[in-house]
């Protein structure tokens, strides 16, 4: 596991993707403290470091040293960002490529002017109309590519998501309005999946979409124009205050679910009442979420607890209303937003098998208790009657295949119709 200290200023989209990594990976990522762009960065003992003085910038654990965004999000990420295997981490440096020599360029060239970073001058404002087509072309790309696909590469979020997504992030915050985001309803959906995501929250927060678009100051003349650069200087240098704060972000331990409970300290776990037992859920999450499936599935038949947990099986009722996978997935992932209080003593894997117009969702989930687990609480009853669900007897051998079969997303359901993608609740 990678760590060490991350050297930027606050709300860098580059840091970001190094944070969002580690998030993922469960790196031991801190930023530095006390960090002042424009002093720190220029300091001697700075550049010894880096040479070049640019941020962000990582000083591992162990005394090495990295600087490109992308080098230090791969250093911090785990098998799964990067991909598993050659095709898939070559297909994930190709999206990684496509994020910054065609989508970054023009998101730059668009934001800045408005932001301040590039002086409006003639110069700018020609490239500024130019990168608004850039921006089109490259998410007309990503559009097509996203019209049958969840995720950029396979079935689970990669770097190839978290960079893009991050060389996007301003363009959406200020120039995408959504007139513009319109033809490209593919994108939108993926983003905002991707930013609705723990571990994006924990380092973006609330990401707000453009409502309506910022436009650039007019290029002035003259002791005008410096006034308002002395305007734009003073804005730079406020968010200095601000950056001991910063750091305390990533180091947040606390997930979706405990965050909630620790907001709601008199609502009680409904699971409260059921015998602990000796299975460790999070102790097997962690372990699946971090290992190939040739190790989290014996770790999970090693440790499971059959007296106090119990294995269901559920099937979607209504599969024949089923049209789009992603309008599918959208199905299976709001049950799971509906469910977030359940995550503690929970887990599941659910599937879609097929393709459009033709498919299923099923998944096996594993809960504290032997009954059913959402007439618990009024909470986590939206769903589940619209699945048909069947306890498993944890010692046939049928359930551990099952479970085999759905922990690591292969085979076909019981007509045929072969894996397309799955997600996972924990």
């Amino acid at each position: 596991m990678a760590a060490g200290t991350l050297y930027t200023y606050p709300d860098n989209f580059r840091a970001a993707k190094s944070l969002i990594a580690a998030q993922y990976a469960k790196a031991n990522v801190k930023l530095a403290p006390n960090f002042v762009f424009g002093e720190t960065n220029k300091s001697t003992e700075f550049t010894k470091k880096f040479p070049s003085g640019k941020v962000p910038a990582f000083e591992t654990s162990d005394g090495k040293y990295l600087q490109d965004s992308n080098a230090i999000a791969y250093f911090v990420a785990n098998d799964q960002l990067r991909g598993k295997n050659e095709y898939d981490a070559a297909q994930i440096l190709q999206w990684i490529g496509f994020a910054e020599g065609e989508i970054l360029p023009a998101g730059c060239a668009w934001v800045f002017p408005i932001l301040g970073i590039i002086k409006n001058n003639a110069g700018a404002q020609e490239a500024f109309q130019r990168a608004k087509d850039d921006m089109k072309a490259s998410l007309t790309v990503l559009n097509s590519h996203l019209l049958t696909r969840t995720y950029l590469v396979g079935e689970r979020i990669t770097l190839a998501d978290i960079v893009v997504a991050c060389n996007l992030l301003n363009p959406y915050k200020y120039v995408l309005d959504p007139d513009y985001r319109k033809p490209f309803a593919n994108v939108n959906r993926w983003f905002n999946t991707l930013i609705n995501q723990v571990q994006f929250k924990v380092v973006l927060g609330d990401v707000e979409l453009c409502s309506k678009p910022a436009q650039a100051a007019a290029v002035q003349e003259g002791k005008g124009k410096k006034k308002d650069e002395k305007k734009h200087d003073k804005k730079q240098k406020e968010p200095k205050k601000e950056a001991p704060k910063k750091e305390k972000e990533p180091a947040e331990e606390l997930d979706a679910a405990d965050e909630a409970l620790a907001a709601e300290p008199k609502s009680k776990d409904p699971f409260d009442s059921l015998p602990k037992g000796t299975f460790n859920m999070d102790d097997f999450k962690r372990c699946y979420s971090n290992e190939d499936e040739s190790k989290s599935i014996p770790y999970f038949f090693e440790k499971f607890d059959p007296e106090n947990y119990s294995i269901w099986y559920g099937e979607y009722k209504y599969a024949n209303e089923l049209t789009k996978v992603f309008m599918s997935c959208n199905l299976i992932t709001g049950m799971f937003q509906r469910l977030d209080k359940m995550r503690k003593q929970a887990f599941a894997s659910v599937c879609l098998f097929g393709e459009d117009n033709n498919s299923t969702i099923s998944g096996i989930w594993v809960w504290r208790g032997q009954e059913l687990a959402f007439p618990l609480s009024p909470d986590w009853q939206i769903d589940y009657e619209s699945y048909d669900w069947k306890k498993l007897d944890p010692k046939d051998e049928n359930t551990k295949k099952l479970v085999e079969q759905y922990f690591s997303w292969t085979g076909t359901d019981k007509d045929g119709r072969k894996f397309n993608q799955g997600k996972i609740f924990k």
